[in-house]
């Protein structure tokens, strides 16, 4: 199963989903969303957060999954905080340990995060098509050996 939701992540990728859309894309249907409620969730959060090249998208997909899991409801809730966050920095450093880094303009390595507005800058089109597919990709393998380590 696992396997198959790593490649349905980087497949979503491809189509032209940003990072975050093509890794929440791939698990939402765990935890009650449909394909079309799990892209538009997660829309905003592609190019480093709107395409300003902050947090990597995938590594935002990530954190939004371990919302989903973890996160709570209520409005005080310390334990369910506590949790979450614990999860998210677990993932984090999962990520930088296999990428190098959390902040989409390093993962890239640009000397400057571009203004959000810029064009993409690669002469094909394909906006750093192949390190962005690879950083969804470890993202979703991250979250299913997660998932292994729950479920197990």
């Amino acid at each position: 199963m696992y396997e198959e939701r790593i490649a349905l992540a980087a497949d979503l990728h491809k189509q032209g989903h940003n990072c975050c859309q093509s890794v929440v894309a791939a698990f939402g249907d765990l935890y009650g969303f449909d394909r079309e409620q799990s892209l538009k969730m997660s829309a905003a959060f592609g190019g480093g957060i709107g395409r300003m090249k902050e947090t990597c998208g995938a590594a935002l997909g990530l954190f939004m999954l371990a919302g989903l899991e973890t996160g709570t409801t209520l409005p005080k809730d310390p334990e369910g905080q506590k949790r979450t966050f614990a999860l998210v920095q677990e993932l984090a450093h999962e990520f930088v340990k296999r990428n190098g880094a959390l902040r989409c303009a390093d993962l890239l390595n640009l000397p400057k995060a571009p203004a959000p507005d810029t064009p993409n800058p690669d002469s094909n089109g394909q906006y750093y098509f192949i390190p962005c597919n690879q950083k969804v990709r470890i993202a979703a393998e991250i979250w299913c050996e997660y998932l292994d380590k729950l479920r197990g």
